[in-house]
């Protein structure tokens, strides 16, 4: 099968679309089928076997492309590149990372245009929660985790809490630290290990002096690679406090690969990727949070239930799974 993979963004960039982009094709191309990947992200691209990355590609460059695959997968809806399938008609599979909806919940005429035009190609989901939000049938895919990275290593866990995400408002780590507070009252100290960067890092650290927690907590900025790998598997706890409905979560995924137990935001996809392997709690409330930390920490059997159910939780998102689960979807539409 020869797939163009549409992804306006892309590796380097990191980011969830880019390395669930990046874990589906190299799969793909790992069970024999051709993979291009159109982008609009400039950089370069190392030697994959059986994957063309076309980036920044040309009108013509685009439109000879999908004349020369059997189907045509976006990874999000990309009005820029779906023009060519009018003059190359082929299978259309789109995949809806985030809300079709405007960031205030709003319908704009963009928005609009989008659902109309999503509504010719086959649509799926990457969690139950977006697909409520969608105006038409959807097949429910996950994304993966990159499982052949993210690991439990059996090592020691100084830490009790960590927190990995981009120093942004709608992350929520200003609700944890409130949490920190909250825990201070009443003699409770955790150690917690923040890892990412943002432009709100010198206003968290300011409130976390307010507040009389900053000796708690270790700036780790952003980690990559082996290093992140390294920083969740030093923590009990992985913390995921978005004040806003997430999409999905594969955050949560990675840490409970690495042995954490999961606190997470009860709204939108997040739930779906803590599944019985943490706890949720309100959106941007920094008390139901605080009583979450506290009961996991003074119970490590609960701690050590919930991780009882990672490895066959984990099991179905995969990249080998995922994977799988699209090319029969594929498979399924070519046979039509």
């Amino acid at each position: 099968m020869r797939i163009l993979a549409v992804s306006r963004s892309y590796l380097p960039t990191l980011g969830g679309i880019e390395t669930t982009t990046d874990a589906l094709a190299r799969a793909w191309a790992a069970a024999g089928h051709e993979v291009t990947i159109a982008t609009e992200t400039p950089g370069a691209s190392p030697e994959q076997a059986g994957i063309a990355v076309l980036r920044r590609p040309s009108r013509g460059a685009l439109l000879d492309a999908t004349r020369r695959a059997d189907l045509v997968w976006h990874n999000h809806l990309s009005l820029r590149a779906a023009w060519t399938l009018a003059l190359a008609p082929r299978p259309w599979v789109i995949t809806h990372q985030s809300w079709l909806r405007a960031e205030d919940g709003g319908l704009g005429a963009l928005f609009r245009l989008k659902r109309a035009i999503a509504r010719l190609g086959r649509n799926v989901a990457i969690s139950r929660a977006i697909a409520a939000d969608l105006p038409m049938t959807t097949e429910l895919i996950p994304n993966p985790y990159r499982d052949e990275m993210f690991r439990d290593r059996g090592q020691p866990r100084p830490y009790d809490l960590a927190f990995l995400g981009r120093l942004v408002s709608v992350k929520g780590a200003g609700v944890l630290l409130e949490a920190l507070g909250r825990l201070k009252a009443e003699g409770r100290t955790p150690r917690l290990l923040m890892m990412g960067d943002g432009p709100d890092r010198e206003r968290l650290q300011a409130q976390a002096r307010s507040l009389g927690v900053a000796e708690q907590i270790e700036m780790a900025g952003a980690l990559q690679g082996e290093a992140l790998v390294g920083g969740l598997n030093a923590a009990k706890i992985l913390l995921v406090p978005s004040l806003y409905n997430e999409p999905f979560g594969i955050v949560a995924l990675e840490g409970i690969a690495c042995g954490c137990v999961v606190v997470a935001s009860a709204g939108g996809g997040l739930p779906e990727a803590v599944g019985p392997c943490g706890l949720t709690f309100r959106n941007g409330d920094p008390a139901a949070l605080a009583r979450c930390i506290a009961e996991l920490l003074a119970d490590p059997g609960r701690q050590a239930m919930l991780r009882e159910g990672a490895a066959r939780h984990l099991s179905a998102f995969t990249a080998s799974a995922v994977a799988a689960r699209y090319l029969a979807l594929f498979e399924s539409l070519l046979r039509r």
